[in-house]
């Protein structure tokens, strides 16, 4: 879509456009709760940094967060005040089903883990309609049987999952949707549908809640909102800063309210203050306590309770609406249905226009389901690490040793802000390089949100004042690879491509907070000043022998082929940004010219260490590999093909003739390295055709190079799955790599799933299965290559098939098996959900859609997080950019 050749906006562009503009404030309600606040470091207040055991699953029933909420297909305000989510109860349960069920670290063979079915079905970026379902089991939730279950099993057996309980047979659970429409910014109308898929009449309790986040129980004099009952169909909300909102609700026979306060006598044995703590809804209706609830009707936690008996397959709707007003008269009549039609019609033109091109309905289905989960995920982000360090005035007194855990070195940092997470159950927090990854598709739908995210962590209450960029709230000192830089500057490219504007303002304003994250770079993570940088585990987490996090079991240090190549890498994006900003400021000529002199720095660096050290190209095997550094010891090779020794073809870019004829004094210094510093420039220039005047290929590997690696690349007996890039080669399942290190073995074996590896726990696995990020920019790269080598410059592609493809071909194939991994195939089978027989054959499964983490190497099967919708969210911008390629698809 480029909506420079038409001026018409649809309903949903215009209503961003109010909200940009201060108009009317559309975003001020959003998906913002997050599907699990306990066990985050937020809520930790442990001697130790126990985060997962410090605060349990079972506690957040009845212990009040001092962060942040969760809750079940929920909304809030954008600084989370007033909250709104579902809780259910099937009479079966031992607790209401208010927030998702998952397994901790600890728990898990492979690591946290949600053990619940909700999918994303549609929003928009206003947030104007957002839908979504959740499935619950009929009986009783086997918590205990999850938990045994995979405690058993070792890290060599695959994850026991819900559906393996037999919960879900013969169809024995609810569907249950949750819709929203907003007929203002301030008017939001709610629609929960209960669908009863049983062959017999079954009972669900629907407990719709609206409750105040605890703001109140952490410091002295505390001013406390208020919920209170009006009528029996009408709720007033009175907030100290959001003011007040009513909630409108078909009337029922009983309300409950209660207190979101902890429940002291549970938690520690200490008497309540109050009869009504946050877990008095659940402790009257489940376990039939008949005090816990006030009859006063008022408090700080409200839901109106409706017990509905549906038959076999019946179906069921509840209306609710919160509202800025308590005058609205009929607030459930014929115009309600009709916002929600309109919505729902202007989601789909809104979508329509992003893709005009012809799409079948199953690519448009994946698409439209991975923009909803981008925007579902986002959260509401309350961290003051200073406040969390120090302990709140009425709480006990945290430990001394609490500043020596994690983050006090961030003591500037303090986010209150909506952020784009990788997913609200596994990872309800940001990470810096995810995020980059985030706004690339979320610059096709809403622009603006995915410049803000940018934007943000380069203000100074993220960035550390010496420029480092916050990892994420485990350790905000970690060291993620510095993508930031080609996050803005595609979004930049994106934003223009799209919507025909250019925000200079937005890329002069980012680009200057990243000079000062390079300068980091370059004082912090290149240890001998050699132009070769290290940067730890760098986000590739089990990737290689040894934590790169950690000290050496040798001593030492080791030169990273991928650290090097991504700072290399943030070199040229970091000159794309500098000329394009160069051209309306001539400043920038300076600073264009002192990012291509520290590139070409680089590249000599990582390509001819010379005589005092080992270069990070092997030549006997044609690969790029770490260089391990022992004291007083011979440098090694450590010979692992991982994607540590293909993200050096991520460093490259294209200066054309016309930029270099519109910046002479960019010009003149391109010259001056020709002619001076041939042992420099022979990197920048990779065709001996290429005069002084043409254009310029920068780029870590040369093209004949390009190819050696790309033999590798495209081996499918190596990294080349029928379903992407993986992140080791298989050659290594037949040979894997050993190194012997004071008398203990290390070693990397091709894992196609699941890490067995307890480097960093959990489920953090790059040991062969396929991650979006990393064949998202292998895309973009070859892309790029082409532009410059042409039609003429071709590989065998798959290695050893005799096809021989152009490297924008190369691309399209690997954007295919990319792809492929959502699409139904012949038989109806989505390999994303590998052998799980209800997603093949069930029609209330068979076109919901989970963006997992990573994918299995060989079989495409998800992996990890199951709603990682952040970064692999990329493949809507890859049926994005296909359509466009083919216009039919």
């Amino acid at each position: 879509m480029n909506t420079q050749n038409n001026n018409i906006l649809t309903q949903e562009e215009q209503r961003l456009e109010a909200d940009l503009n201060h108009e009317e404030y559309w975003r001020r309600w959003g998906p913002y709760l997050s599907e699990r606040q306990w066990g985050t470091v937020r809520e930790d207040y442990s001697e130790d940094g126990s985060a997962w055991d410090y605060f349990s699953h079972e506690q957040s029933h009845y212990r009040a967060y001092r962060w942040g909420e969760d809750g079940i297909c929920g909304i809030s305000d954008n600084h989370q005040r007033l909250c709104f989510a579902i809780a259910l109860w099937n009479g079966e349960d031992s607790m209401l089903k208010e927030r998702l069920f998952g397994l901790t670290g600890s728990q898990g063979n492979h690591g946290e883990d949600v053990k619940e079915y909700y999918f994303y079905l549609d929003n928009t970026p206003s947030h104007s309609y957002m839908k979504a379902l959740y499935k619950y089991p009929q009986s009783a939730f086997p918590y205990a049987e999850l938990l045994t279950e995979n405690q058993q099993r070792d890290r060599q057996s695959l994850e026991y999952e819900l559906l393996e309980t037999g919960v879900f047979v013969e169809n024995r659970y609810f569907d249950v949707f949750v819709e929203y429409a907003k007929a203002t910014a301030e008017d939001i109308l709610i629609k929960i549908t209960v669908n009863n898929l049983a062959p017999e009449t079954k009972t669900l309790h629907l407990l719709p809640t609206l409750w105040f986040r605890n703001t109140w129980s952490w410091n002295e004099n505390p001013n406390k909102p208020i919920l209170k009952k009006i009528n029996p169909g009408l709720i007033e909300a009175n907030h100290p800063t959001l003011g007040k909102r009513w909630l409108y609700f078909s009337e029922t026979m009983e309300l409950f309210f209660t207190e979101n306060e902890t429940n002291k006598q549970r938690l520690s044995g200490e008497k309540n203050t109050s009869p009504y703590v946050k877990d008095g809804i659940n402790n009257y209706l489940v376990n039939g306590q008949k005090d816990a609830i006030n009859p006063n009707m008022h408090g700080t936690k409200f839901a109106p309770h409706y017990m509905l008996e549906l038959g076999a397959g019946q179906t069921k709707t509840i209306k609710l609406r919160l509202a800025n007003s308590p005058e609205i008269r009929q607030p459930f009549d014929i115009e309600f249905d009709n916002i929600f039609q309109t919505r729902i019609a202007e989601a789909d033109e809104f979508y329509q226009r992003l893709s005009p091109c012809k799409m079948k309905d199953e690519w448009r289905n994946i698409q439209r389901q991975a923009f909803a989960g981008l925007l579902w995920t986002k959260q509401y982000y309350h961290y003051i690490v200073e406040d969390w360090l120090k302990g709140d005035s009425t709480q006990p007194k945290v430990s001394e040793n609490r500043k020596n855990i994690r983050n006090y070195g961030w003591v500037h940092l303090f986010n209150d802000d909506i952020i784009s997470m990788p997913d609200k159950w596994e990872y309800p927090w940001y990470a810096v390089w995810d995020l980059a990854f985030h706004t690339i598709p979320l610059a096709i739908i809403d622009p603006n949100f995915a410049k803000r995210q940018l934007d943000l962590i380069t203000r100074e209450w993220y960035m550390h004042p010496n420029g480092q960029l916050p990892a994420y709230e485990w350790n905000f000192s970690d060291v993620n690879p510095p993508v930031h830089a080609w996050g803005t500057w595609r979004v930049y490219q994106i934003e223009k491509e799209v919507y025909g504007r250019q925000d200079r303002k937005f890329l002069e304003r980012v680009f200057q907070k990243l000079l000062l994250n390079f300068t980091w770079w370059v004082n912090q993570k290149d240890v001998e000043g050699n132009n070769v940088f290290e940067g730890g585990f760098l986000g590739l987490d089990n990737i290689g022998v040894f934590d790169r996090s950690s000290e050496l079991p040798t001593g030492g240090h080791i030169e990273q082929s991928d650290g090097t190549s991504w700072m290399a890498m943030f070199c040229l994006d970091m000159l794309k940004i500098s000329l394009e900003l160069a051209i309306e400021n001539d400043v920038y000529e300076d600073i264009a010219c002192k990012f291509f002199e520290h590139f070409l720095y680089i590249v000599d660096a990582m390509n001819h260490l010379g005589s005092d050290g080992t270069q990070l190209w092997d030549e006997a095997d044609n690969f790029y590999y770490d260089v391990l550094h022992q004291p007083d010891k011979e440098d090694v090779h450590l010979k692992v093909r991982s994607i540590v020794g293909l993200i050096p073809l991520f460093a490259v870019a294209i200066i054309d003739s016309e930029t270099l004829q519109k910046l002479p004094k960019f010009q003149k210094r391109v010259k001056w390295f020709m002619a001076n510093r041939i042992d420099l420039s022979a990197n920048i220039a990779c065709m001996e055709a290429c005069g002084i005047d043409s254009e310029r290929l920068l780029a870590i590997v040369s093209p004949e190079r390009l190819k050696i690696i790309l033999e590798k690349m495209l081996d499918e007996n190596e990294f080349f799955s029928d379903y992407g890039i993986r992140s080791l080669s298989r050659f290594h399942a037949e040979n894997p790599y050993i190194f012997h290190a004071n008398g203990e073995e290390y070693r990397v074996d091709y894992e196609a799933a699941e890490s067995t590896s307890e480097m960093f726990g959990g489920n953090s696995n790059w040991r062969g299965p396929i991650w979006f990020p990393i064949n998202h920019l292998m895309i973009e790269s070859l892309q790029r290559f082409h532009n410059y080598l042409g039609d003429d410059f071709r590989v065998e592609c798959p290695t050893g098939s005799g096809r021989m493809m152009n490297l924008w071909e190369v691309s399209l194939e690997i954007e295919a098996r990319l792809i492929k991994i959502f699409l139904k195939d012949e038989n109806g089978k989505r390999p994303v959900y590998g052998d799980t027989e209800v997603f093949k054959n069930n029609p209330n499964w068979q076109d919901l859609i989970l963006f997992y983490e990573y994918f299995h190497g060989d079989n495409g099967a998800g992996l990890g997080a199951s709603h990682q919708t952040g970064w692999t969210g990329l493949v809507a911008k890859l049926i994005q950019q296909r359509s466009e390629y083919s216009c039919e698809i």
